[in-house]
């Protein structure tokens, strides 16, 4: 096979070419010590765990990068409070370190705090207040173990009902008592995030390949096919770690998950009002569950999330039940003096939690620890479940450790805790730089780069969207950047605009555009 000739990349850079390139590489009978499935948060992780420690490593997708469960997330980068009440110290402990790793070593510019507001409404009695407040100070202490400093993430204190309502206008004031602030990680995406992970993985030499997908996996490799092209090739592996999520159980027979069902809806941000802080809301009945509201700072909000048990085959796009919609809405209107309806909801998301199914019963998948396994196979193959986004890291790294005892790979010791992201750096220095806010909480220290593309040519600078404040250079950038290879990739991942049905055929033009101008 001749392969494509072309520039050479930037380190970091996917795009088309490069993938063209590393695919003909192993056509050509390349061997890899670590062959990663799956390219959400934990794949991604994974292959950027291994290339840091020296090791070869190829990681292939069916789809795209955050195609599955990384990118329905509710964005947010948990300290573990929810894990306490359940008495899962170990989970909650490992949270709050992760989160700390996060927000202040390995992407700072992608993770910033966000306050959030519990109303101590009417249905919230003062056992339930006096609770949930132990919980927010325990919180605290996790903070404080876990050596996240207290500028990072402020304490938590009680409000008055003016303040509560100063924070979240939208409240409803009859019978309004109050308010318990709160502070967690917000995350800018999740998709972004595991796009900075899979680039930075590449950086380290990491060949990332999506629309590559697995046909049949064995401890050696796996027979994979371009979906591109339907052709198919073996890439040979030395080890091979199954982190496909949800479908993990397609590729190993013996991994049984209990996927649960967590659904979002798409708000406009001035429906509410206008959110100085996220909301808790009380789920009535519920000692222990609240839907979240999320601003976003784009002009959405998102409010979730249900926990659902999901029986059947795993859909590559989870369909979002009317019950769900109409139960997220009941929760917002037991709260908000404004009322929420049906027509008022413009999108929403559905992810699927790969759940261990650890043989307990047919209990609640809400009850369901998050606690990640990692399991080797018979002939080698070391596969990931559980888990959750705050956790990809350690996940990732405890995959790797299994991978290379199976196979007494020689490499080096774990180094992501200390290895930043693409676009990662020093607070004070991404405050310093002269672009957009709203470009340096999306691309960190690339930013100055995504800008220059809109002042040299300035029909990019322009929203694609109106009301929306994606540029036709952040699409461009992620065709030539971050592997984006047709329209679904930059509306539905590297941008989120594909969220509302209306604005994602509004900038569908915009799309086609910025993949022409790289062809």
């Amino acid at each position: 096979m001749t392969r494509p000739s072309g520039p050479a990349l930037p380190a970091s850079s996917l795009n088309a070419a490069r993938r063209r390139n590393e695919l003909a590489d192993l056509a050509e009978g390349s061997v890899v010590d670590v062959l990663v499935v799956g390219l959400g948060a934990t794949g991604a992780g994974a292959a950027l765990d291994a290339a840091s420690r020296g090791l070869t490593v190829a990681a292939v997708d069916a789809h795209d990068l955050a195609f599955g469960t990384s990118r329905w997330s509710s964005k947010l980068i948990h300290g573990g409070l929810r894990y306490l009440a359940y008495g899962q110290l170990d989970v909650a402990h490992e949270s709050a370190v992760e989160r700390g790793v996060l927000m202040a070593r390995t992407a700072p510019h992608l993770v910033r705090a966000q306050p959030f507001v519990l109303p101590l409404t009417p249905l919230v009695s003062r056992g339930q207040a006096a609770l949930a407040w132990a919980g927010f100070r325990a919180g605290d202490l996790l903070r404080a173990s876990a050596r996240t400093p207290r500028a990072t993430l402020p304490a938590p204190r009680v409000l008055s009902a003016v303040e509560t309502r100063h924070m979240a206008p939208a409240l409803r004031a009859t019978g309004l008592r109050g308010g318990l602030l709160s502070w967690d990680g917000q995350l800018t995406d999740d998709a972004r995030l595991v796009t900075a992970i899979a680039r930075t993985a590449a950086a380290h030499g990491a060949r990332i390949l999506t629309r590559v997908r697995a046909v049949e996996l064995t401890g050696g490799g796996a027979l994979v096919r371009d979906e591109t092209t339907g052709e198919e090739l073996r890439i040979r592996a030395r080890t091979v770690i199954n982190a496909a999520g949800v479908w993990a159980g397609g590729l190993v027979g013996d991994i049984r998950l209990r996927p649960s069902r967590g659904t979002h809806l798409v708000l406009r941000s001035d429906d509410l009002g206008g959110l100085a802080a996220g909301m808790h809301i009380p789920i009535p009945g519920e000692t222990n569950r609240f839907v979240l509201v999320l601003p976003q700072g784009d002009g959405r909000v998102y409010v979730g999330l249900t926990d659902e048990p999901v029986d059947g085959s795993v859909p590559d796009v989870p369909e979002v039940p009317e019950t769900d919609i109409g139960f997220l809405l009941d929760v917002l209107g037991s709260a908000l003096d404004v009322p929420v309806g049906r027509d008022d909801v413009v999108g929403a998301f559905a992810g699927l939690r790969p759940l261990l199914d650890t043989g307990d019963g047919p209990g609640r998948t809400a009850d369901i620890s998050r606690k990640h396994a990692v399991l080797t196979s018979p002939d080698g193959v070391v596969t990931v479940v559980g888990g959750k986004l705050t956790t990809y890291r350690r996940m990732a790294q405890d995959a790797v450790d299994a991978a290379v005892l199976a196979r007494g790979l020689r490499c080096g010791p774990c180094r992501t805790i200390a290895v930043p992201l693409v676009g990662a750096d020093h607070p004070g220095a991404l405050a310093r730089l002269d672009v957009p806010r709203r470009l340096v909480r999306r691309y960190g220290s690339e930013a100055p780069a995504v800008h220059a593309l809109g002042l040299a040519d300035p029909s990019l600078a322009r929203p694609v969207v109106p009301g929306h404040p994606v540029t036709g250079a952040e699409l461009v950038w992620a065709v030539r950047h971050e592997g984006a290879l047709d329209e679904s990739d930059l509306l539905d991942r590297r941008t989120r605009i594909g969220l509302v049905t209306g604005d994602r055929h509004a900038a569908h033009d915009a799309a086609r555009d910025a993949l022409a101008r790289n062809s």
